[in-house]
């Protein structure tokens, strides 16, 4: 059954989002349906980069793979892939746009936008980015979510992936898992972001999480955003511009 998500409320910001069907999975925990939503794909994740983890730069894809790190692909392109993907030592970026690390971001943002002011640009990430969960670390099925000092663990499994299609014409693809232990403290659900749609090592992602499954693939004003925690605000701000 197909599910419509209208987002008419945040039509106006599409223009800048950053890199942010039915169609079920081959693979038997499949329980994705397809997702219209009304809006524009945001741009805030950026393909594999290399940085000690054998990825490639996003600027170095041919164009098959431009095009589908762009959200062009047919549904049929999309693979399941484990929690192994995204496993490592992760930092928000949020801290750097809170002293000022990502003005240049922003800056070059706007300069190549002639509806959005720097301020402007700014303030939609600062919604976008904004969480007190600074770090997060993945391994094997385990994540730890560091979080105003306070260290929260949950076991999760596979849970599917939907295909989210926008306005714009182009599609976004998240990847649950789901909470499994008992575990106090941690959301029930995750879902990453990180326009790869098979399964390979995710350089940096958004986040969403939350208790509700469904609700939670409506949400598209908030998307924490990590790095690898090896990478300084400086090389983090140098990847989004090239992108």
């Amino acid at each position: 059954m197909k599910k419509v998500i209208t987002c008419f409320s945040i039509l106006a910001l599409s223009a800048i989002l950053f890199g942010c069907s039915e169609k079920k999975s081959t693979s038997s925990v499949n329980t994705n349906t397809n997702i219209e939503i009304v809006h524009q794909q945001h741009q805030g994740q950026e393909l594999d980069h290399n940085h000690g983890n054998d990825h490639e730069h996003s600027h170095q894809l041919d164009e098959e793979q431009k095009k589908i790190y762009n959200g062009y692909f047919e549904d049929e392109q999309v693979h399941d892939r484990p929690l192994s993907n995204w496993e490592g030592d992760w930092q928000s970026v949020y801290p750097y746009l809170e002293d000022g690390t990502l003005d240049e971001v922003f800056e070059h943002k706007a300069a190549h936008n002639e509806e959005q002011t720097f301020d402007e640009v700014k303030a939609y990430y600062n919604s976008g980015y904004k969480t007190s969960t600074d770090r997060i670390v993945i391994n094997n099925n385990f994540v730890t979510f560091f979080d105003h000092g306070h260290e929260h663990i949950g076991e999760y499994e596979y849970d599917g992936y939907e295909i989210l299609t926008y306005a714009k014409g182009n599609k976004g693809v998240r990847y649950i898992f789901k909470h499994v232990g008992d575990e106090k403290g941690v959301p029930a659900y995750i879902q990453f972001s990180d326009h790869i749609i098979s399964a390979q090592n995710s350089d940096h992602f958004h986040l969403y999480w939350g208790n509700d499954r469904k609700s939670l693939l409506e949400e598209i004003t908030n998307w924490p955003t990590y790095y690898t925690s090896n990478m300084d605000g400086h090389a983090i701000a140098h990847e989004m511009i090239v992108h």
